[in-house]
């Protein structure tokens, strides 16, 4: 998710119905967006340590181990 991102913006992009919502349906896909977006987000927030700082990064910023993994 960019850091520019609205709310709006993010509600809009989950509001597209996952094929398991597709199955059972939604009234209101936006609410159920809504809900699911501010549930993750407490859960986002609420899973850091006191002193974490979160940082987000794209996969072109990741390093490449020097070795294999065993």
């Amino acid at each position: 998710m960019s850091q520019e991102q609205s709310e709006q913006e993010r509600i809009e992009g989950r509001a597209h119905l996952l094929p398991e919502e597709t199955a059972v349906g939604s009234e209101d896909p936006e609410a159920q967006a809504d809900a699911i977006l501010t549930e993750s987000d407490i859960r986002e927030d609420s899973n850091l340590a006191p002193d974490t700082v979160l940082e987000q990064r794209t996969s072109d910023q990741t390093v490449t181990p020097a070795e294999p993994p065993d």
